[in-house]
Protein backbone atom coordinates (compact mmCIF):
# COMPACT_ATOMS: atom_id res chain seq x y z
CA UNK A 1 0.00 0.00 0.00
CA UNK A 2 1.04 3.38 -0.57
CA UNK A 3 0.74 6.80 0.13
CA UNK A 4 -0.39 10.25 -1.62
CA UNK A 5 1.45 12.89 -1.92
CA UNK A 6 0.04 14.99 0.94
CA UNK A 7 0.45 11.70 3.23
CA UNK A 8 3.98 11.38 2.27
CA UNK A 9 4.44 14.92 3.07
CA UNK A 10 3.27 14.70 6.29
CA UNK A 11 4.66 11.50 6.82
CA UNK A 12 8.29 12.97 6.07
CA UNK A 13 7.60 15.39 9.11
CA UNK A 14 6.41 12.59 11.54
CA UNK A 15 9.76 10.57 10.41
CA UNK A 16 12.02 13.49 10.98
CA UNK A 17 10.30 14.50 14.27
CA UNK A 18 9.66 10.51 15.47
CA UNK A 19 6.75 11.26 18.04
CA UNK A 20 5.37 14.40 17.35
CA UNK A 21 2.47 15.82 19.04
CA UNK A 22 0.03 17.47 16.37
CA UNK A 23 1.34 21.27 17.72
CA UNK A 24 4.34 20.10 16.47
CA UNK A 25 3.43 18.64 12.98
CA UNK A 26 1.77 22.23 12.80
CA UNK A 27 4.96 23.57 13.54
CA UNK A 28 7.07 21.69 11.25
CA UNK A 29 4.51 22.04 8.01
CA UNK A 30 5.52 24.22 5.29
CA UNK A 31 3.26 27.09 4.29
CA UNK A 32 0.46 27.27 3.84
CA UNK A 33 -0.52 25.37 6.77
CA UNK A 34 -3.78 23.11 6.47
CA UNK A 35 -6.12 23.12 8.75
CA UNK A 36 -6.31 20.93 12.26
CA UNK A 37 -9.09 18.97 10.76
CA UNK A 38 -7.07 18.20 7.52
CA UNK A 39 -4.30 16.80 9.15
CA UNK A 40 -6.37 15.06 11.39
CA UNK A 41 -8.13 13.53 8.57
CA UNK A 42 -4.66 12.45 6.85
CA UNK A 43 -3.41 11.11 9.73
CA UNK A 44 -6.53 8.81 10.14
CA UNK A 45 -6.51 7.71 6.71
CA UNK A 46 -2.52 6.91 7.09
CA UNK A 47 -3.81 5.19 11.04
CA UNK A 48 -6.07 2.66 8.74
CA UNK A 49 -3.49 1.96 6.32
CA UNK A 50 -1.10 0.82 8.82
CA UNK A 51 1.50 3.66 8.34
CA UNK A 52 0.85 5.39 11.64
CA UNK A 53 -0.57 4.93 15.13
CA UNK A 54 -1.33 7.36 18.17
CA UNK A 55 -0.54 7.10 21.98
CA UNK A 56 -2.80 9.44 24.23
CA UNK A 57 -1.56 11.70 26.90
CA UNK A 58 -4.46 13.73 28.40
CA UNK A 59 -6.78 14.84 25.29
CA UNK A 60 -3.65 15.13 23.15
CA UNK A 61 -2.54 12.67 20.89
CA UNK A 62 1.34 11.94 20.19
CA UNK A 63 1.74 10.05 16.87
CA UNK A 64 4.38 7.96 15.80
CA UNK A 65 5.49 5.75 12.39
CA UNK A 66 5.03 1.74 11.77
CA UNK A 67 6.91 1.57 9.13
CA UNK A 68 9.98 2.78 8.40
CA UNK A 69 11.28 5.81 5.85
CA UNK A 70 14.05 3.13 4.41
CA UNK A 71 11.18 -0.24 3.98
CA UNK A 72 8.57 2.64 2.55
CA UNK A 73 11.08 4.03 0.07
CA UNK A 74 12.45 0.65 -0.45
CA UNK A 75 9.04 -0.51 -1.77
CA UNK A 76 7.70 2.15 -3.52
CA UNK A 77 11.78 1.59 -5.57
CA UNK A 78 10.71 -2.37 -6.14
CA UNK A 79 6.79 -1.12 -7.17
CA UNK A 80 8.58 1.28 -9.66
CA UNK A 81 10.87 -1.65 -11.09
CA UNK A 82 7.41 -3.71 -11.06
CA UNK A 83 5.93 -1.75 -13.00
CA UNK A 84 7.35 0.19 -15.61
CA UNK A 85 10.77 -2.22 -15.77
CA UNK A 86 8.90 -5.61 -16.29
CA UNK A 87 10.40 -6.27 -12.48
CA UNK A 88 14.24 -6.35 -13.77
CA UNK A 89 16.58 -4.57 -12.05
CA UNK A 90 19.25 -4.37 -14.56
CA UNK A 91 16.53 -2.52 -16.96
CA UNK A 92 16.14 0.32 -14.38
CA UNK A 93 20.16 0.96 -14.02
CA UNK A 94 20.18 0.88 -17.47
CA UNK A 95 17.51 3.35 -17.74
CA UNK A 96 18.61 5.39 -14.83
CA UNK A 97 22.69 5.74 -16.06
CA UNK A 98 21.51 6.82 -19.47
CA UNK A 99 18.79 9.04 -19.04
CA UNK A 100 19.37 11.03 -15.11
CA UNK A 101 22.50 12.89 -16.77
CA UNK A 102 24.78 11.67 -14.27
CA UNK A 103 28.57 12.99 -14.68
CA UNK A 104 31.40 10.95 -15.33
CA UNK A 105 32.17 11.33 -10.98
CA UNK A 106 28.83 10.14 -10.57
CA UNK A 107 29.12 7.20 -12.49
CA UNK A 108 32.38 6.61 -11.14
CA UNK A 109 30.72 6.69 -7.75
CA UNK A 110 27.99 4.81 -8.68
CA UNK A 111 30.43 2.06 -10.01
CA UNK A 112 32.62 2.22 -6.69
CA UNK A 113 29.31 1.41 -4.75
CA UNK A 114 28.18 -1.68 -6.92
CA UNK A 115 32.12 -2.67 -6.79
CA UNK A 116 31.81 -2.51 -3.16
CA UNK A 117 28.06 -4.39 -2.79
CA UNK A 118 29.69 -7.46 -4.49
CA UNK A 119 32.88 -7.57 -2.74
CA UNK A 120 31.09 -7.80 0.61
CA UNK A 121 28.32 -10.45 -1.44
CA UNK A 122 31.91 -12.73 -2.13
CA UNK A 123 33.33 -12.16 1.31
CA UNK A 124 29.76 -13.34 2.86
Amino acid sequence: MSLSKKEEELMEIIWKEEKPFMKDIIENYPEPKPATTTLATLLKRMQDKGFVDFELFGNSRRYFALVRKEDYFSGQMNGIIKNFFNNSALQFASFFTSSANLSDKELEDLKKIVDKELKKRQDD
